[in-house]
């Protein structure tokens, strides 16, 4: 928080809200305050009243929204938005095994893989999202429509043994992802990560080269971990050792690691991730479809791990809307703990935006509001018929809004959607390409 100093007496911008919530220090609610942004920054936070001590080029009055940073989701597969409601209600092998993986391979390409982000992105900037980690092929790609899009983005590169239409080898998913690190060092909104698929579809030799090289090059890594128990028990049974502990044993855990989804966790699991500083990163409702198991949040949390909260793709969700997902995370973590005061609502807005920050390692310029970060903001229209009456804002936020009451953002200062409408996405000619592909991606082709 800062003090009003009048050193800075011209900005950029001003959005004055009706509530404003930093998210630190915990449950503060600010009333009727302004944000300043200035070079895209956030330069000053202060009573409304105060606003006309300053000079500004914008002036946004949101007398009835609440002004929060940007959702950070963690985990996903933008392109695969082409393949939503394709194959429904399946198992995670089968549904990867019959279908996924056989409509990657015919159809996967840069134009795949350009539209599908397109309307990935177009999906989490209407519902609040203004920073998301994708682990995709193509990923320079996902890059350039992600800077075309004004949205922040880290790129988990992927890294498998087998072939893809990107790549034939786990060196050359390795060379082309190192390739897309240096091409996009300097670009802001974009930051690069090692993606290792997983342990079981990666050999130790080319984990322990992973190692080598995020060591060397001080990068972090986001891998698939403990997703289901038969990928831990297939871990026993081939390794001797469960997953998590191979990562240990390779020296691939530490605070950089971006460990997903992690379902079969027992004690000593969750021992390690704490005394390593490692990530966990939370997909409650694809999980739940694929009936892959139950991420203990709670315990984590309790253990002093941190925890980030993603959507996985839409293939496998089938949304990208993080507040729902936010929803569906404390429900769930209520319901496994079978306490319900576990994860809070105002708990659960923490981990969508400064816990999402810190796992993807940008807690340092995004995922709270105060002066010196980076000015990813959204803004929550409270003033709906359906978020009526107001008790408790966190509350509304979690509970009632279903994504589309988020009615602005800003990322990095630059406005990205106004009253809804999105500003860089041509939406009708974004449906055009969408459509074509629903005809070509048809489930009698396959």
């Amino acid at each position: 928080m800062s003090k009003v100093t009048n050193k800075i007496d011209r900005v950029d911008s001003i959005i004055n809200a009706g509530w404003l919530i930093p998210i630190l220090p915990h449950k503060k609610i600010l009333a009727g305050h302004s944000v300043a942004i200035t070079d895209g920054k956030i330069s000053n936070i202060f009573p409304k009243e105060k606003a006309i001590d300053f000079v500004s080029k914008e002036v946004f009055d949101l007398p009835n929204h609440v002004l929060l940073p940007g959702l950070v989701n963690c985990h996903g597969h933008a392109a695969m938005s082409l393949l939503r409601g394709l194959a429904d209600d399946m198992a995670l092998k089968p549904w990867l095994q019959n279908i996924i993986w056989p409509v990657e391979k015919k159809y996967i390409s840069e134009e795949f893989v350009r539209d599908g982000t397109e309307l990935a992105i177009a999906e989490m900037l209407l519902s609040g999202t203004t920073t998301f980690s994708d682990m995709y092929f193509f990923p320079e790609t996902v890059a350039e429509v992600a800077i075309a899009s004004g949205i922040r983005c880290q790129i988990s590169f992927p890294i498998l043994d087998f072939p893809s239409n990107w790549a034939e080898s786990a060196k050359e998913y390795l060379s082309k992802g190192l390739a897309i690190r240096d091409k996009f060092k300097h670009i802001n909104l974009i930051s690069t990560v090692f993606g290792p698929h997983s342990t079981y579809t990666l050999k130790e030799n080319n984990l322990s080269t992973i190692s080598t090289l995020a060591s060397e090059l001080d990068i972090g890594l986001q891998i698939h971990l403990h997703e289901t128990n038969q990928e831990v028990l297939d871990g026993l049974a081939e390794r001797g050792e469960r997953p998590i502990e191979t990562l240990f044993k390779l020296g691939l855990l530490g605070p950089k690691t971006q460990c997903v989804h992690m379902t079969d966790l027992n004690d000593e699991d969750i021992e390690l991730l704490s005394r390593t500083g490692a990530q966990v990163i939370h997909c409650p409702e694809s999980n739940m479809k694929l009936a892959s198991g139950i991420c203990p949040i709670s315990k984590l949390l309790n253990a002093g791990v941190n925890v980030g909260i993603g959507t996985d793709g839409a293939a496998s969700n089938n949304d990208l809307n993080l507040f729902g997902e936010l929803k569906s995370a404390t429900l769930l973590a209520k319901i496994n703990s079978m306490d319900a005061t576990a994860l809070t609502a105002s708990e659960a807005l923490t981990l969508g935006t400064l816990g999402g920050a810190k796992a993807l390692g940008m807690n340092k310029n995004i995922g709270t509001i105060e002066v010196g970060k980076l000015a990813d903001l959204i803004a929550v229209d409270l003033h709906q018929i359906d978020m009526q009456p107001i008790h408790n804002v966190f509350s509304q936020l979690i509970y009632v809004n279903n994504g589309s009451h988020v009615t602005h953002s800003w990322i990095q200062g630059e406005q990205i959607m106004h009253q809804r409408e999105l500003l860089k996405i041509d939406q009708d000619n974004l449906r055009r390409r969408i459509l074509k592909w629903q005809k070509k991606l048809s489930i009698n082709e396959l």
